[in-house]
């Protein structure tokens, strides 16, 4: 391999790593999002939503930064995707029971449109 080819790979190899970088922030940026969303719905900490956001994820199987866009997006749609709205009434009412809160929106109107 020539030093030209190595430089050329090189050059590849960060590009993608700045690629990386830059879709890491926007999806830090959507997930602070939905925790402040979560934190103003249910009156809980804002580590406790970074916990709610997980246990979607996980228990949805979806990535973390999906979930965030979601809800996020949920004011202003109205209700979130079928496949996430039993989850995050299930994550958010287990996480009162256990921590408290206060709904700023009747519990029975979480998660349904």
């Amino acid at each position: 391999m020539t030093d030209r080819e190595e430089l050329v790979g090189k050059i590849e190899e960060l590009q993608e790593e700045v690629a990386q970088l830059q879709q890491a922030l926007v999806s830090h940026a959507v997930v602070d999002q939905a925790i402040g969303v979560l934190v103003a719905l249910s009156g809980l900490r804002s580590e406790l939503g970074w916990e709610i956001l997980k246990t979607v994820s996980q228990r949805t199987n979806t990535k973390l930064r999906d979930v965030a866009l979601h809800v996020v997006q949920w004011p202003a749609v109205g209700a979130l995707p079928p496949e996430i709205r039993p989850a995050m009434r299930i994550a958010l009412t287990e996480a009162r029971a256990v921590h408290g809160g206060r709904p700023l929106v009747r519990q029975e109107h979480w998660c349904e449109r």
